[in-house]
Parts: structure tokens; sequence; C-alpha cells
């Protein structure tokens, strides 16, 4: 892995603000930042714990900025940005950062070389600070000067006199719980000194949230600092967590947790820097939920847990991993939730209960039962648990559910009532449903076709033979009816979405479902138009376009005020997720061989990436037009799991990581 960054770029703010670390704790909380250490977003903190798991989070300590004394100099190792001012500057003591299985910072500053380790605790609200003396001409004192903000991870905090103070439990140890409805925050600097004195740091800027049009400012209150003396070859282990940190040894918890994450790659049956770096990404979405249960996080920082987006990257960040007992319970968890035949389309961040109002969350989760019992030839599972919960469903479609979703006396599915988004093109803005597509949408009918063949597959081989014929010719209609009716001759490729005599020619990635999914729809001559349409209008070297750019609507760049960001969302913005079934489309319509061979370079164009936006991860979004900043989320779960699911099962294996990678140009 050559994620890492010397001073040409750690000295620069610019460019070192603009890039984000992230360590997540398997609760739904992380802790991250910008290499600089500015916080650019409302969310980025030490320690943001989810108290719910996998929600209900809190920002609880944002900062712990660091100041170094020598021979009477003082370096301050922290910077934050203020109205008109980066202030302290601690990015020019910066010499190295390089992500590993944790991000690692080296500072130089008044002839000491330290090196600090964040990392957090799987399973627990806790992260981890090490600090490493490598180098130091003569002892010196490091100090520690906590920010806290103690508040929902969407809002922001401002001055107030509710703040607590906290008070000492033991050495080095401050217990604070910074207001009535926030959780415990313990800080743990073994052998340090905290010396009491309370402040507010007033208008810390996050500059992201500014380019989102959002409230950018906030003020952080301090308790006091701490401090200690060290000298050349010391450690410093300090623990920030909601529980009580007292017994507990840092690099103790940090070894444990280095052993869990080689296990992890271990497990791997292919070593590969693609593979190694997307399965460390992978494990940052695996969250739990519930008591026994576990989920998929859909991305960093606010996303929680969705139905679509859990369905769509399961395979790739839980069965190309080996995370066999993982994907069987998020499996158990969605399933537990069906109701009238849905899946939900999400889960609410503060318990409310779950919203339904997706079309194609239920028809993703037959395709991740179908590739689960593939890579683990779990068939009992399959069939004692999971096969009676899709049957239910297909009876509800047949039947009718919420939103108009029904079949249609031509076998197809249709879904849709005014003012509902129930596509994965989503966006909402009050009443706006910015792309409503009600009627028959062509990726949401190669998804139905593709139930049905999967449940007559799955009830034959489980001796329901009569079920599986009725479902195999139910099939039959559906798949005669799509061709018949979403074949747009003008254009040589499907419609977008159909309602009664309406047909949309939109050019947009939906219609690739239709040649990458398990059991495609078109015939050969057809299908390569298809990827032809797509690869000439589509393609970028980070995704696919969600809208052709010769398109009246198409917006080349996503950003700005809600309004705005939404407004675009769909309408030309590029999603990392679709590379997967584009890769899917080149191996089907093009053969193995040249298949896999342009799918290799599609990778190579895509390595500059992991080290643009969140360091070895995959954005969720970038601008349709070139250089295709990234946008949105800076980590994505199915963005991540749709390229390591297409690296194993088309063996991509031959294309590692570029030492170097540099952005290659469009």
């Amino acid at each position: 892995m050559k994620l890492s960054f010397d001073q040409t770029i750690t000295r620069q703010s610019g460019e070192a603000s603009r890039r984000e670390w992230l360590e997540t704790n398997g609760l739904g909380g992380w802790a991250g930042s910008t290499l600089s250490g500015t916080h650019t977003r409302r969310y980025h903190g030490l320690l943001v714990a989810a108290t719910n798991p996998p929600v209900g989070r809190q920002v609880l300590l944002s900062k712990l900025d660091e100041t170094l004394r020598i021979n009477g100099e003082t370096y301050e190792l922290g910077t934050n940005q203020y109205p008109g001012a980066v202030y302290p500057q601690g990015y020019l003591h910066l010499m190295q950062f390089r992500k590993t299985l944790f991000p690692e910072f080296v500072y130089q500053a008044g002839g000491v070389t330290l090196r600090k380790t964040i990392a957090a605790v799987n399973g627990e609200n806790t992260t981890l600070v090490t600090y490493e003396v490598l180098e130091a001409p003569s002892p010196f004192s490091l100090e520690w000067l906590p920010l806290v903000a103690g508040r929902d991870y969407h809002s922001m905090m401002h001055v107030n006199g509710d703040v607590q103070m906290g008070n000492l439990i033991g050495d080095g140890v401050l217990h604070i719980q910074p207001y009535a409805d926030s959780a415990n925050l313990f800080i743990s600097i073994p052998g340090a000194a905290f010396h009491e004195q309370a402040d507010w740091y007033y208008n810390l800027e996050y500059a992201i949230e500014q380019y989102r049009g959002l409230d950018f400012r906030e003020d952080l209150f301090s308790p006091g600092r701490f401090s200690l003396e060290l000298r050349e070859g010391d450690k410093v282990g300090i623990i920030v967590s909601t529980e009580s940190p007292l017994g507990r040894n840092a690099f103790a918890l940090l070894d444990k947790e280095r052993r869990r994450r080689e296990m992890l790659l271990d497990n791997q049956p292919v070593k590969n820097d693609w593979i190694t770096t997307l399965t460390l990404a992978a494990d940052q979405f695996v969250v739990k939920r519930g008591d026994n249960l576990k989920t998929i996080i859909a991305g960093y920082h606010w996303f929680s847990d969705w139905g679509r987006d859990t369905m769509i990257a399961l395979p790739g960040i839980c069965l190309t991993t080996g995370r066999f007992d993982d994907a069987k319970n998020i499996l158990r968890a969605f399933a537990q939730s069906v109701s009238e035949g849905m899946l939900p389309n999400r889960f609410p961040d503060y318990g409310e209960a779950p919203e339904y109002n997706t079309i194609d969350a239920t028809l993703w989760f037959f395709v991740a039962i179908y590739q689960y019992r593939q890579f683990t030839h779990d068939g009992v599972f399959v069939r004692d648990e999971m096969l009676p919960v899709l049957h239910d469903m297909l009876d509800w479609h047949f039947r009718g559910t919420r939103y108009q979703i029904h079949v249609d006396t031509d076998g197809l599915l249709y879904g849709g009532v005014p003012g509902q988004q129930l596509t994965w093109m989503d966006a909402r803005v009050g009443d706006w449903v910015v792309t409503p597509r009600q009627g028959k949408a062509v990726e949401v009918n190669a998804l139905w076709y593709n139930a049905l063949r999967i449940f007559a597959e799955l009830a034959r081989d489980f001796g329901q033979g009569e079920l599986a014929l009725q479902m195999a010719l139910k099939a039959d209609l559906a798949i005669e009816s799509f061709n018949r009716q979403f074949w747009n001759p003008e254009k040589s490729c499907l419609y977008d979405y159909i309602d009664g005599d309406y047909r949309n020619d939109n050019i947009r990635p939906n219609q690739l479902l239709a040649i990458s999914l398990p059991f495609p729809l078109l015939t050969m001559d057809k299908a390569r138009k298809v990827l032809q349409v797509v690869e000439k209008t589509l393609y970028t070297p980070v995704g696919l376009r969600s809208l052709s750019p010769d398109h009246v609507e198409y917006k080349p760049v996503y950003g700005g005020d809600q309004w705005h960001r939404d407004g675009a969302y769909h309408q030309g913005t590029v999603w990392s997720w679709w590379l997967g079934p584009y890769i899917d489309a080149l191996v089907n319509v093009k053969g193995r061989q040249m298949g896999t061979r342009q799918a290799r370079q599609v990778l190579d164009n895509l390595a500059y990436h992991l080290n643009e936006a969140g360091i070895g991860t995959i954005s969720e979004i970038f601008d349709g037009a070139a250089p295709h900043s990234p946008r949105g989320c800076i980590a994505q779960a199915w963005g991540v799991g749709e390229l390591l699911r297409v690296i194993r099962v088309h063996q991509l294996f031959d294309s590692p990581v570029a030492e170097t990678l540099q952005p290659v140009q469009p």
C-alpha cells in the first residue's frame, strides 16, 4: 500500500486539508479529520460516538491539539481555520502522513521527531492516540488541549453557560459529561498533569459546510490542558472513550486492534493492492445493529444503514472478504424488518419506525441472497430462513403493496405515486421530487426479472418444483414484455422508464442492469449497443454519470446549497458504485479476455482517487465534468463493495494500485 504523503503535500494547507482520514469503530461511530488537522466538516472529531448503535451519534471530543515546548521555544502542532486566518499552523511541522492499518503522522519541530498513530477500537466508542518520540535533542514538554463539542453530529455547538467542567478520576484521567443529554467522555493520558482552565474557542470554520450552504462556524469548549515531560524513546498512549479507561492500556488495545485488522487481510485468498486497500475500507462499514445482528453503514459521515445500499454493498463488503457470519446477520436483520413485502429504505437516526419508500431495495435483497448462497453454499440458511421471506415478498408484489407497487398484466413491475421517490434516483427537496420516474423503471424491471429467476432457481433446488415452474413462467412473461416495451430503436438503447404510452428516453446508467445482473435480459446484439451508448456518454475514470451531458437538465458540478445539490444529485453527477455493473457488463458483453483487460484499465484509471479525498477508500459521487472532483461522502459502502466484488468475481488481480497514485487525466 502506497497511501502516503511527504511534506510536498503535508506542508501545503490546501492540499493537506482536502484529504481526509477516517477510523471507524464497528458501532457506527468514528474518528476523522484532514491531514492538516483542520476540521472542514461538522462531522469531524476525535471521538464521534454511536450511543445507540449504529445511530445516536454525538461529536464528543472534537480535537486534542498538541503543543511542543523545548529549550524555551514553543511549537503548535494543531491547525484550525478561523475567519480570515489559519491558526495555529501545525501542518508546517507535519513531515509525513501515511495510511497502513492506521493513519500515522510524523511531526518535526525543535529537533523533536514525533510519530502519532490514531485508531478506533472495534466494538467500542473508543479512540486511541499514541505517540512515539523518535528523536529529541533534550527533554521537552508536550501539551494537549481538549476541545469539546458534546453535541448531536448534525448540529453545531455555540458558547453557552450549560457546559460542565468535569473532574479527574485517576492518574491523568479526566471525566466530563459536557451536557445533560450527552454521553460521558473520558480522556486518559497516563502520567500527565491536568491544568484546569475553562475557555471557549470561537468561530472555528468548516470549509466544506460553507461550500454546502450550511452553518459553518462553531464554538468549542476546553476545560483545561494536559502536560507531560518526554524524552527520546518515550511513548505515550491516550485513550478517549465513553467508558472509564481506568486499568486499560492504550498500546495493548492498539495491538489487539492491529491483530484484528491483520486477520482480516490474512483471510483473503488473494493478496493484491486493491484487495488489501478495499478490504480495510470495507471493514469500516460493517457495524452492530441491536444485540446480535449486523448492518452496513451506507456512507461516512452522515448516512445510517439503508436497505438499497446495504443489499448492493453486501456481496463485496462481506462475501468477497469472507465475512459470512456478518452477511448472514445482516440479511437476518433486514428480513426481520420486512413489512407488506417490502424491505425498509432506511432506519432513521433517532429510533423512529423504518421508512419503506423504495421499490428496488426489496429486489436487491433477492440478488444479495443469491450471491450469499453462491459464495457460502449455505443452503440451510437460505431454505429455512430466507426462502419464506422471498416468497412472501413476491406474493405482496403480485397482490400490490405500498405506493401502487404491483405487477401489471404484462408481467412488469409498476410503482410510484405523485410526490414520492422510490428508485435509487431518490433526490427530493421539499415537495420537489427531482427524478420521479413513476411507472415501470428499467432497472427496477431488470431486478424484478432477476428476482423471479432467482426464486425459481432456489425453489427448484429446494424441492418446490411446482412453485419454481410458476415463477419461471412469470419470468418468461416479464422478459418478453421488457424487450418489447423498453427497446428504443432511435437511440439503440433502453428507455429509462415507461408509463402507459409515455417513453422516457433519457440516457442514464440504469439500463446497465439489464446486461450486468446474474440473469441478463437482452440479446447479445442489443447488449453491445447498450454498452456502447453507456461508454460513449456516461463513463468517466471515477464512475458513471447519472445523465448524459447532452441533456438539457445535465448538471456538470455538484455543489451549493441543498436545493442546488439535490437538483444535481442524479442529473449528471458521477456515481462510483456503477463501476461494478459496468465491469460486469464489460466481461459479459466483450468476453472474458477483452472484458477483463478493459476492466483492469478501469481500475488503473481510478487508482489515483485512493489518495484524493478519503485516503484508502472510495467517494460517493463526483462532478460530472472533468476533473471530476469528489463530492458527497468520502467513504461509500456500495462504491467500495462493488469494486471488491468485481475484482474477486472477475479475477482482476493483475492490476495493482499504481505506486505514485497520481491523477490520470480523463
